[in-house]
């Protein structure tokens, strides 16, 4: 396949322009040469490039690119300099893949606490970009997070502020506190996304919310490991995952 025919089928699946991003979603680096081999991970950074450098085209979750021109100079200047000289392009998919219903990094989290999602949750520029979940049963808070710690392969953080048992909650990966009071306001048991930020500690804690914090990064590998999945089912390419965890 060319690299152009996966561009277009991923802009299409991920509907990469579905929603306002700061990201520059979509090719980011590349020229329409011949993909056999694609690499997926998380950051678009240099150490991750030089693990890339055997394959034909790499597919990331946060890319170059944020909000604004940069100029291509040091780290930058570096990063494309890689890419260019050993032939592999550079797509990236942030929101689109967070919120996507088969391959995001939300619906394959909410898979990890073995359910489907119930609802859509975190309004964003007037798109949901995460969901809801529900129990049939109520879960002890400690299972769920025992449980959840050990499929994501994570220590996660708990804000044990909320019940001891769990039947409704919501998750979107990242950096997504910020969507707290929604939780608040839908009155959840637990809110889980990525990772933790000081100012909200008292909200959630005055509010009776547990809060779960998987890992910025460990709740974000897995839209591109599913994704890199189906391209590797759909057209035969030889997909890896390149891990390059940041302790956040």
């Amino acid at each position: 396949m060319k690299v152009s025919e996966i561009v277009s089928y991923l802009d299409e699946l991920l509907n990469i322009r579905s929603i306002e991003d700061i990201s520059l979603n979509g090719l980011q680096v590349g020229s329409d040469h011949e993909v056999k081999r694609v690499a997926v991970s998380v950051d678009a950074s240099l150490e991750v490039f030089k693990e890339a450098k055997d394959a034909d085209m790499l597919i990331v979750h946060h890319g170059l690119y944020w909000g604004k021109p940069i100029p291509i100079v040091d780290a930058m200047f570096e990063r494309i300099k890689f890419l260019i000289e050993n032939n592999v392009a550079l797509y990236a998919a942030h929101l689109p893949l967070d919120l996507h219903p088969e391959y995001g990094n939300n619906v394959e989290g909410i898979r990890l606490l073995g359910v489907e999602p119930s609802g859509e949750f975190g309004n964003y520029h007037g798109i949901n970009i995460g969901y809801e979940f529900e129990f049939e049963r109520p879960v002890k808070l400690d299972e769920l997070k025992e449980n959840f710690d050990k499929a994501l392969g994570t220590d996660s953080i708990l804000w044990d502020f909320g019940p001891k048992e769990i039947k409704r909650g919501s998750y979107v990966s990242g950096d997504a506190i910020s969507l707290l009071p929604e939780a608040i306001e839908k009155k959840l048991d637990i809110y889980i996304t990525g990772e933790p930020r000081h100012s909200y500690y008292w909200n959630a804690f005055e509010a009776g919310i547990n809060v779960l914090f998987g890992g910025h990064y460990k709740t974000e590998t897995l839209g591109v490991r599913a994704l890199g999945k189906h391209l590797e089912e759909k057209f035969g390419l030889e997909v890896y995952f390149i891990n390059k965890p940041t302790g956040f």
